[in-house]
């Protein structure tokens, strides 16, 4: 019965293809399709399958779609819905309307009640997916608007992040604390509203323990916890960052003593097992931190090391440094020695090691005591300030003038001035920078200080009288020395006989301390040195109080400098600086403020030197060339100014002789033309005569030959 009612019965209704025959039959007609416009209908339906049998065209057509693509590839259309069709079945994302007929089909009866009740215990609850990319974008967001960071500030992002951050663990947490670092850098880098709202919210308080570094574990510090760590630290720097306002400055760093923030730093900087970035960017934290603040410079100075005997915090740090097994990348040299008014401001520099050379960070330190502790031989108070010669002791070492390497023994043997003048008359450039740019510091805007050391005697040799310091310093520019020599020291006179009269008459009372004026102009450096020097020139012009004999700065006053044009026997300043600035003094003075050196120390006190060959400037002589280059260019202009009217009388006499030589000439020509009217006369009436007689020859000769005819003849009659 069942064979009879399989062909005999009646017809069912016939069964649809599978999706995966229909998908062979649109290959197949793919394949067997002679007419473009047949392939092309048949792709645009394996195309329209593609989305819900994914597998069976991912399977059966990727063959005949990949033909298509090399065979038909002139035709866009095609190509269009081969991509569209290989799209759709690489694409793992569900279709909509399964989803939606899922999540109907599976919804409970009382999901408006669940969700009312879990939204009522925790309203706030974000998947961390979106809380991670919400972050990632605020970063894009904030990192170039202003606008945009006081949007997202004043929407109460930083309570958001804090939190976040004390979800994640803190300084421990993974790559969601930094990106929330990174939000924070950028919401208050340079935006003084964005800080003053932190301070205001009590934010800085709660920065606190973020650097607790009790919970680190004694196998070391991860690569995530050291980039924490080093984002909180710049997070820090920020907020008192010597570009923002000064009482904004000095509140968020009393705000930061009084949480116990500063305290934490300094437990840090003592601390076992830190790594050498880390260490370096807390001693950075710690001198902008205590900068300009009375109250944090006394607890720093207070901080006693857990040793015994206890020594300051800063010297057992130092000492630290010496350990051969310590991080080569991690050294302290001495910078900077800044006076304010009568405190004198320690400078140190940490230095980490770059790919190709060494990083030179500049840290302003700021120490506080109640006497003067000036770089010079005769005032140094040892007991006082041991980690100022421990210091110093790092910058005269000319084997490894990058390197720390000082011993206790010296401390109470060795003066600072001592030290200072040992690398300032070193062989060594960079010895010789350093000890420049401390002294710089110390002299700069301390015009007490600048006549001080104008007392300070040098035995250079045995059986020679000493010599003033500042002489001294002349000396060995005299001598030419090297190029980052001659940087250091121009710049420490520049700032020493700037504001300072008896400076500049110390400096000018020896005629032969001009000589390196002349700096030939060679590379880059040595146009830079010769700029220095005629800016120095320009300081002895600007601030000369005319005391020292024939070296006055006035027009008919002049100044003997013999040994630099041996040839003149008196040459005024101004002559000085109209010889030296053959150009003008804009194009002199541009050589300084073009070199890249120069812009990088201008930006910011902190200058990274990728290697020591790339230290020229520092940033206070920036400061001091800005403030008195338009100075220095005026007095030229006065001096061009005499320089042209002396021009003007040689001009005058030039001219006169040369309406002497014309005359003289006019008189020549007068008396040749007379001469040759008379010639030419003599020559019309000898040619004259000339034709005369050709003519009297002529017929002479006419004559002749008939006279010969004649004679001819008659010999003829006769014969």
């Amino acid at each position: 019965m069942d064979l009879f009612r399989k062909y005999l019965g009646a017809q069912q209704g016939d069964q649809l293809p599978s999706g995966a025959e229909t998908v062979e039959r649109l290959c197949e007609r793919v394949r067997t399709s002679t007419l473009l416009d047949d392939r092309r209908d048949a792709v645009r339906a394996l195309k329209s399958l593609s989305k819900k049998f994914q597998l069976e065209v991912g399977t059966i057509a990727m063959d005949v779609l990949i033909t298509v693509l090399e065979n038909d590839r002139t035709d866009t259309e095609i190509l269009g819905y081969v991509l569209e069709t290989l799209c759709n079945t690489m694409c793992n994302e569900p279709l909509d309307e399964e989803d939606d007929n899922t999540t109907h089909n599976h919804l409970p009866e009382n999901m408006g009640t669940q969700f009312t009740e879990m939204f009522i215990k925790n309203p706030d609850n974000v998947r961390e997916i979106i809380r991670n990319d919400g972050l990632l974008l605020l970063l894009h967001l904030t990192r170039n608007s202003t606008n945009i960071q006081k949007i997202v500030a004043f929407e109460n992002a930083f309570e958001g992040l804090l939190n976040i951050i004390n979800e994640e663990g803190t300084s421990d947490g993974g790559i969601v604390v930094e990106d929330c670092l990174h939000l924070m850098l950028n919401l208050l880098k340079n935006n003084s509203s964005n800080q003053n709202f932190f301070k205001e919210g009590s934010y800085i308080q709660r920065l606190t323990p973020f650097f607790d570094l009790q919970s680190t574990p004694s196998e070391g510090w991860s690569a995530q916890k050291v980039t924490n760590i080093q984002l909180m630290l710049l997070l820090l720097r920020s907020l008192v960052s010597p570009g923002n306002p000064q009482q904004q400055t000095t509140d968020c760093q009393k705000v930061m003593y009084r949480c116990g923030l500063l305290e934490k730093l300094c437990h840090i900087l003592m601390a076992s097992g830190v790594p050498a970035d880390v260490l370096t960017e807390s001693i950075n934290t710690v001198s902008e931190v205590i900068r300009g603040c009375s109250t944090n410079q006394e607890y720093f100075a207070s901080v006693m090391a857990p040793s015994n005997p206890p020594r300051p915090e800063l010297v057992v740090l130092l000492l630290s440094m010496v350990n051969d097994v310590v991080v080569v990348g991690l050294l302290l040299v001495v910078l900077l020695l800044s006076m304010v008014n009568d405190v004198v401001v320690v400078g140190c520099a940490g230095c980490t090691a770059a790919v190709n050379g060494r990083l030179l960070v500049v840290l302003l330190l700021s120490m506080v005591n109640d006497v003067v502790v000036v770089g010079c031989c005769w005032l140094y108070c040892c007991c006082q300030w041991p980690a100022l010669v421990v210091l110093l002791l790092s910058m005269v070492n000319e084997k490894q003038p990058f390197m720390l390497r000082c011993a206790v023994l010296y401390l109470n043997t060795i003066s600072a001035g001592q030290l200072l003048c040992g690398g300032l008359f070193s062989v060594d450039p960079l010895s010789t920078w350093f000890a420049a740019v401390a002294l710089l510091h110390a002299v700069n805007g301390n015009t007490a200080q600048k006549e001080q050391l104008l007392r300070v005697q040098l035995a250079t040799s045995l059986g020679n009288p000493p010599v003033s310091l500042l002489q001294q310093c002349a000396n060995i520019l005299a001598q030419g020395p090297r190029v980052l020599t001659r940087v250091g020291l121009l710049m420490l006179l520049c700032h020493w006989l700037a504001d300072c009269p008896i400076a500049v008459t110390h400096f000018l009372h020896n005629s032969a301390n001009v000589p390196f004026v002349s700096a030939s102009e060679g590379d880059e450096l040595e146009l830079v040195v010769q700029a220095l020097c005629a800016f120095l020139l320009g300081l002895c012009v600007l601030f000369n109080d005319d005391q020292v004999e024939n070296c006055q700065s006035g027009e008919s006053l002049y100044c003997p400098l013999t040994y630099f044009w041996r040839e003149l026997s008196a040459v005024s300043l101004f002559t000085v600086l109209s010889v030296l600035l053959e150009r003008t003094v804009s194009d002199k003075l541009s050589q300084v403020a073009k070199h890249e050196n120069y812009n990088n120390a201008a930006k910011k006190p902190q200058v990274d030197f990728p290697e020591s060959a790339e230290v020229v400037f520092d940033h206070q002589f920036t400061r001091l060339f800005k403030k008195l280059e338009s100075d220095v260019q005026k007095v030229c202009c006065v001096c061009d100014f005499q320089k042209s009217e002396v021009d003007e009388q040689k001009k005058q006499a030039v001219i006169e002789q040369h309406d002497s030589i014309v005359s003289q000439y006019k008189e020549l020509i007068r008396e040749q033309d007379a001469q040759l009217n008379t010639v030419r006369a003599e020559l019309s009436d000898m040619k004259g005569k000339y034709s005369n007689t050709d003519k009297t020859i002529e017929e002479l000769t006419q004559q002749i030959q008939q006279l010969k005819d004649q004679n001819a003849l008659l010999k003829a009659h006769r014969g």
